[in-house]
């Protein structure tokens, strides 16, 4: 299984190549939307977050990355690392392709920590079958590598071949140990292109047996659930994947691809009994590919991923597309789960300013802030004593009218973010339930250059959206919306934000 010195020292080439390709886009980036506290790429295309760790005393991060432009293309992996989920540091790109098994893209995967203290990552292996593009459909495996640093990886090959030539999708693997046997899951289109998990299982962690389809999406329109993941939440287990072939249904699986979980109970050996209805990880427009990993404090973490599946894509154009959602700790609620900002991402808050309370008059519009690259807002809204249609704010608002609304719409009855003003971009609006709040909401919204992320009532619902600015002063403003009288805000505090990076690119 193991491969020769030939094969390694080609990733290596590939490699240094995709770096360059990487040095020469970021020559030419634009950073009016580039952000600066969620984790992208130097330059060039990104997409599912992968092999996510904590390894040698840094959490790793690692994602699919087209190193030659801005859209989708030959994946590779690209790596990032940090102490304390604040702070990070880009390091060499990790994955290129130079094996047949994965000749058209390292696709995407995951990565745990072996009993002798290696590092071993899993991922799927893609190529075409007609050698061109996906016509008649792709080749995938799920493959496997090893490293002693998190930095250089020596690939083991593939481990679990296709069963069954008429499966044309059959990826993202997700790795776990449970007791003294390893378990793997990865989505599947099955022979009647139903989307389906499949688990197998190891002793070795490199001969692996298939055990089960542990999970068969209900709508036979579902014909591929990518990037699963299964993990445990208090005395509850969790299924999540990213469905393809959804259809909208009221304010639920607005978007191309949707991403989201079902709730059960599992026993190794066993079947998985789902005990809730399935759940979106994020309302917003631009939310994919979410995986999960476990902090050295027993923490369940999830990344997402920011996914500009609509055209347009204005940041196509600056060198660079795609980012990852802030790191969210995921804890159970009910028969969801709440996912809010991981407390660490507090210490970059800077220049805090109290501005609440706040009563705003029927139509009143107050500026808060003039210019905001990057702000932490929280913010509550008395619903007892609220008399608006709508009250909330205007960010990345310019002199030319552009603005996304993040705001509380009583007619609704839920949050609403809406892009229905923004100068560049897709638009629409998405809006998030209150999940039985009717005395107060509570709202954190982060703002990056390009982005919004919006946390409802302690991240029992969240929204994340991306929202491209003009050029010029980009405001932060207060308003009421029509209404019988006053919009009480009980409180508000606007924080501005450091960057995330060790050290400026260059």
């Amino acid at each position: 299984m193991n491969q020769n010195a030939n094969e390694q020292t080609d990733m290596t080439a590939q490699l240094e190549k995709a770096q360059a390709g990487i040095d020469e886009l970021f020559q030419h980036r634009n950073d009016r939307w580039y952000p600066l506290c969620h984790i992208a790429s130097k330059a060039g295309w990104i997409n599912d977050p992968n092999g996510l760790i904590f390894f040698k005393g840094r959490y790793q991060a690692y994602y699919q990355l087209y190193p030659y432009g801005t859209k989708w293309g030959l994946m590779h992996w690209g790596h990032v690392s940090s102490e304390d989920l604040v702070t990070w540091r880009r390091e060499p790109l990790a994955m290129a392709p130079s094996l047949e098994a994965e000749k058209d893209g390292v696709f995407s995967g995951s990565a745990v920590l072996a009993d002798d203290g290696r590092m071993v990552i899993y991922y799927t292996g893609h190529r075409w079958r007609n050698g061109v593009n996906e016509d008649q459909g792709n080749f995938q495996e799920q493959c496997m590598a090893v490293s002693d640093d998190g930095i250089h990886f020596e690939k083991k090959g593939v481990v679990v071949p296709c069963p069954d030539d008429r499966i044309l999708h059959f990826r993202d693997p997700k790795v776990w140990k449970q007791g003294n046997r390893w378990y793997m899951v990865f989505g599947v289109s099955n022979v009647e292109k139903r989307g389906e998990i499949w688990m197998y299982t190891s002793q070795d962690m490199e001969h692996w047996s298939f055990d089960r389809v542990i999970y068969r999406h209900p709508d036979p329109d579902v014909f591929m659930l990518e990037c699963p993941d299964m993990f445990p939440v208090e005395d509850k287990w969790v299924i999540c994947y990213s469905a393809m072939g959804t259809k909208p249904h009221g304010f639920n699986q607005r978007n191309h691809n949707n991403a989201g979980y079902v709730i059960g109970t599992w026993q190794p050996g066993g079947d998985f009994h789902q005990e809730s209805d399935f759940h979106l990880w994020d309302l917003g427009q631009n939310y994919y590919a979410p995986q999960t990993m476990e902090a050295p404090d027993g923490r369940r973490l999830v990344f997402g991923w920011m996914s500009p599946f609509t055209e347009p894509i204005p940041m196509q154009d600056d060198g660079w597309c795609g980012q990852f959602t802030l790191p969210r700790e995921v804890t159970l609620a009910g028969d969801h789960l709440r996912t809010r900002p991981v407390a660490e991402f507090s210490r970059l808050r800077k220049d805090t300013r109290d501005l609440g309370p706040i009563d705003l008059d029927v139509n009143e519009t107050r500026t808060l802030v003039e210019d905001a690259r990057t702000a932490d807002i929280e913010m509550t809204i008395d619903l007892d004593r609220n008399q608006a249609e709508r009250v909330g704010l205007e960010v990345h608002a310019t002199q030319d009218g552009g603005h996304t609304m993040v705001c509380y719409d009583d007619q609704l009855g839920r949050i609403v973010l809406d892009r229905h003003s923004n100068t560049y971009g897709d638009r629409g609006y998405r809006t998030a339930p209150l999940d039985g709040h009717t005395d107060q909401v509570k709202l954190r919204i982060i703002l990056d250059q390009g982005s919004v992320e919006v946390y409802v009532n302690d991240g029992l619902e969240a929204m994340s959206s991306y929202s491209f600015p003009s050029d010029g002063p980009r405001a932060i403003k207060l308003f009421s919306e029509s209404g019988e009288g006053q919009a009480h805000i009980s409180s508000l505090t606007v924080s501005a934000l450091d960057t995330i990076w060790e050290t400026p690119d260059k």
